[in-house]
């Protein structure tokens, strides 16, 4: 009699008591030519401040944008779970705040939070305009890698502005002075400051790191959490 009195208190308490909210999740999407691991520290981050992490691998020099869009962004949504995560947020390095852009231009993402875009080549580069013909670019960089210049073949140039909340991070030093001389000042060595915006941002903020290290400075990490916590960057 008494183990059924406490079982039935205990399923009063259950009915009584909600469930926890699941956690948000956060897809984290490399550069070109880069891996998951790149994004380690972002990972770690993220992990630690309680949110569920798929840190996504994908092919970057093998395939158009296009088709990686599709690959990456629906791997990541597929890691978080199709019931799991109250929202989705992104956190991107150059290429993969392209590929967000380009996938959520075609799909409708109804869980989807706030993206920050670290050094994206959001209007394209002018690197590649200038050196995407060079023999050995295509074999390091793929079809992707010519897709984001300015001119004719820009993807960036065909996305229209940012319908959701993105906050744009961009990097202001360089350590390539061969590239930054294709490059209106300030850049990152990759990626003009001009560039990196986009019509339709939320939030956007310069930091002075150059573009192979902007996702590992721990400064950069805590502008990320905080814009993805609270839709906007914590400007001094």
């Amino acid at each position: 009699m008494i183990a059924h009195a406490k079982l039935a208190a205990l399923v009063m308490m259950a009915t009584i008591i909600p469930l926890q909210a699941s956690a948000d999740c956060v897809v984290l999407l490399h550069g070109l030519a880069r891996t998951a691991k790149s994004m380690s520290k972002l990972a770690t981050a993220f992990d630690a401040r309680g949110y569920k992490v798929a840190n996504v691998d994908y092919p970057s020099r093998k395939m158009p944008i296009e088709e990686l869009a599709e690959i990456a962004v629906e791997k990541g949504v597929g890691r978080c779970g199709v019931t799991a995560a109250e929202k989705i947020h992104f956190v991107t390095h150059s290429l993969g705040g392209i590929i967000v852009r380009y996938y959520l231009a075609h799909n409708q993402l109804p869980r989807l939070g706030r993206v920050v875009m670290l050094a994206p080549p959001n209007k394209g580069s002018e690197v590649v305009d200038k050196i995407s013909g060079y023999p050995g670019y295509s074999l390091l960089n793929g079809p992707a890698g010519s897709q984001l210049g300015t001119g004719e073949g820009s993807i960036p140039s065909r996305l229209g502005p940012v319908t959701y909340p993105v906050g744009v991070v961009a990097g202001t030093r360089t350590i390539n002075l061969l590239l930054s001389q294709y490059l209106p000042n300030p850049d990152d060595g990759k990626v003009s400051v001009e560039s990196t915006k986009v019509e339709g941002m939320t939030d956007f903020i310069e930091v002075p790191v150059s573009h192979p290290f902007i996702m590992r400075r721990k400064g950069v990490i805590e502008q990320a959490l905080t814009f993805i916590e609270t839709g906007t960057f914590a400007h001094n």
